[in-house]
């Protein structure tokens, strides 16, 4: 049998490691084809480097996706990021729709700001956009600053250390339980850092979570969704993609922060993309509550 491919339409950075320059190895190590579709090519990412250069590709989206139709490409997931402009998220859903057959999952990484704030190229249209995208989604994974702007919410509200609340959260963003959600970013207990996940298909809410590495560091999110991805593709549950998501995404983190390497290049993933080349690791410091919450 073939091995399952998917679409991951993301931008990419020469250097830095965010985007495409994470979900490309992710996905091979776990053994998923990815085909990227890239929104723009920057020199580097935007985080810490100045001067960067941009080529926007939004006018090759429609005939990379044209040409793919033609040939007979098909996929077993699509996953989408960072959006550019209006006019990308709009190519994005047209490709979803293209694309989209039985047993193909769409995960929609919905990203839009963080730390109480949309970034400062997304429009409040874009932001209405991004929500009718992630609306087109199988599983959406935001964190809570993205969580208030798809929910038309106050960021405030949400206090990520509550967990009861991040489950309520959770299950109010799947749509009525159309939809999976993993909102990432909450924090269970003192030191510890993971997701609330909706699984519509069990129709319950659980927490994950991993070790708290001190200090951000550019890429985590999109190693996260990335990990949460293949795994998915490759047949685990959401809690079980959830759970390896943020085991792993800890210990590079903790592995990076060891080193003392210079954050702004990213989190250092790649001496432990080993790990992700099997099942997760029996007696791994991950934690899920499964405590239902219908």
């Amino acid at each position: 049998m073939p091995i399952p491919r998917a679409a991951a339409i993301h931008d990419l950075s020469g250097f830095g490691r965010c985007s495409l320059t994470i979900v490309i190895p992710v996905l091979s190590a776990m053994g998923v084809q990815c085909c990227p579709l890239p929104t723009a090519y920057l020199s580097t990412h935007t985080g810490g480097f100045t001067g960067n250069t941009f080529l926007d590709l939004t006018d090759q989206m429609a005939p990379a996706a044209a040409h793919w139709r033609r040939e007979g490409v098909t996929f077993d997931a699509i996953y989408t990021g960072f959006m550019g402009s209006l006019e990308q998220i709009s190519l994005t859903a047209d490709f979803i729709r293209a694309f989209r057959r039985p047993g193909c999952l769409v995960v929609v990484d919905p990203v839009m700001g963080d730390h109480g704030r949309p970034y400062r190229t997304y429009t409040a249209e874009m932001c209405r956009a991004m929500g009718e995208l992630a609306a087109l989604a199988d599983v959406i994974t935001p964190n809570a600053t993205e969580a208030a702007l798809l929910l038309g919410a106050e960021y405030a509200d949400l206090q990520l250390d509550r967990p009861e609340e991040c489950r309520l959260w959770a299950r109010e963003l799947s749509l009525e339980g159309r939809r999976s959600v993993v909102l990432t970013g909450v924090s269970p207990a003192e030191g510890r850092v993971g997701a609330a996940c909706f699984d519509r298909a069990a129709d319950r809410s659980e927490l994950v979570d991993a070790p708290l590495a001190a200090g951000e560091l550019h890429g985590t999110g999109d190693l996260f969704a990335s990990v949460l991805t293949g795994s998915l593709v490759r047949g685990q549950s959401l809690t079980e993609a959830a759970a390896l998501a943020a085991d792993f995404t800890a210990r590079c983190a903790a592995h990076t922060l060891a080193q003392n390497l210079p954050r702004r290049e990213g989190v250092e993933f790649e001496p432990l993309l080993g790990r992700l080349t099997s099942r997760p690791p029996e007696g791994g410091q991950v934690n899920c509550h499964g405590r239902s919450h219908n």
